[in-house]
Order: C-alpha cells, then sequence, then structure tokens
C-alpha cells in the first residue's frame, strides 16, 4: 500500500488484512496508533521521512505467519523513548531501521547469532548500551550504529561476519583494540571515528 496523505495515521488501518504497509515519505504527524499492532497479517511495516512522535508501539510487524521475513522501517521521524524489547524476540526480522529519531536505551537485544536480520541502522538517536559480548547475525550484511552514545568495545563476533559489507560505529564512546581476522580489513578508520578511544587497525596502533 503506497499513499500520499498528511494528518494521522488512521487507526482503522488495524481492520484490514493488509500484509506490506508504506507511508514512506508523506506528512504523517502524530503518534503511531497501537492499534496496528492488532492487525494479524502485517509483516512489513514503512512510516520513514515523516514527522511522527512518541513511542514505537510494540508488536507492529510481529504477528504475522511465524516463517515470513519481518519488515520495520520508521527512519527520519521524531520518535522517543526505548525500543519494545518484544523486537528482540522476533528472529525473523530482515530489516530494522530507526535512524535518525530521538530513542533512546538499550537496543543489544536486537541481535544474536541466530537472528536472521541482515540489515539494521539505529543511527543517530541516543541509544546507550555495551557493545562489547554481543553476538552479531551470522546473514549480517549492512550495520549502522554510528552517531549514538554506545560503549564498550568493538566485538569479537564482527569478525565471523563473511557476508558483512557496511559498518559504521563513528560518533560513540567506544573503547579499546579493533578486533582483525574475517572481512574486518575492508572497512576505512571512517567506520570507527570519533570515539572514546579506540584504536589498531585501521586507526594507529594502540
Amino acid at each position: 500500500m503506497r499513499t500520499s496523505v498528511s494528518g494521522s495515521l488512521p487507526a482503522s488501518l488495524s481492520r484490514t488484512n493488509l500484509t506490506s504497509v508504506s507511508f514512506f515519505s508523506n506528512k504523517l504527524t502524530g503518534r503511531i496508533p497501537r492499534s496496528l499492532q492488532d492487525l494479524p497479517y502485517l509483516t512489513y511495516f514503512d512510516a520513514s521521512n515523516n514527522r511522527l512522535v512518541g513511542r514505537i508501539p510494540p508488536g507492529l510487524v510481529s504477528n504475522g505467519a511465524p516463517d515470513r521475513l519481518l519488515g520495520l522501517t520508521l527512519t527520519n521521524n521524531r520518535l522517543t523513548g526505548p525500543i519494545p524489547r518484544m523486537y528482540g524476540r522476533e528472529r525473523y526480522f530482515m530489516n530494522f531501521r530507526v535512524a535518525n529519531n530521538r530513542l533512546t536505551g538499550d537496543a543489544a537485544f536486537l541481535f544474536g547469532r541466530r537472528n536472521t536480520v541482515y540489515d539494521v541502522d539505529l543511527s543517530g538517536n541516543r541509544l546507550r548500551f555495551n557493545l562489547t559480548g554481543v553476538e552479531m547475525p551470522e546473514n549480517l550484511l549492512f550495520l549502522n550504529m554510528s552517531r549514538n552514545r554506545i560503549y564498550g568495545g568493538v566485538p569479537a563476533s564482527l569478525t565471523q561476519l563473511k557476508k558483512l559489507t557496511t559498518l559504521d560505529l563513528s560518533y560513540n564512546q567506544l573503547c579499546g583494540e579493533i578486533p582483525t581476522g574475517g572481512n574486518m580489513g575492508r572497512f576505512k578508520p571512517e567506520a570507527y571515528e570519533h570515539n572514546k578511544c579506540l584504536c589498531g587497525t585501521p586507526l594507529p596502533a594502540c
């Protein structure tokens, strides 16, 4: 569903059987109705590039068929508060994009070796959590966590990602030596710059 609308997201959508909804680049304002979590088959929701405020409701795309891949894109809005932890229990995300909002708190629970997600963009928020021991999904292709308040070290699990092509951890509070091995050599200094005390290739030696 592709629209050109302004105003609030219609709560009446919850009375439909839609599987995919896109309000990309409209003039939507207000909050995301919690009633949208009642859509029984929704597996993809895109409301990026709008003026939405408030919190991300839990379960926006978690009620679909259990074997279908899920996608949630809320980039470039004015959303606040924490990411609901229930999104970390969904193993079948293909993408999770919430960049350029005002989200806070933890996001480490979104990851895990068995998760299917391959595209994660958390950049431009106020997220704060320890990245050190986070296990990354083995099929991850794109990871952007830049411009947050993430601390700890660069996780060693990144060295095991054979498919990772894009990595950006810049403008955080990370510290310690950058792990080597795997495909880590492909990432330039810009992926790590403006952190607290990161060192090692491709940055200066520790």
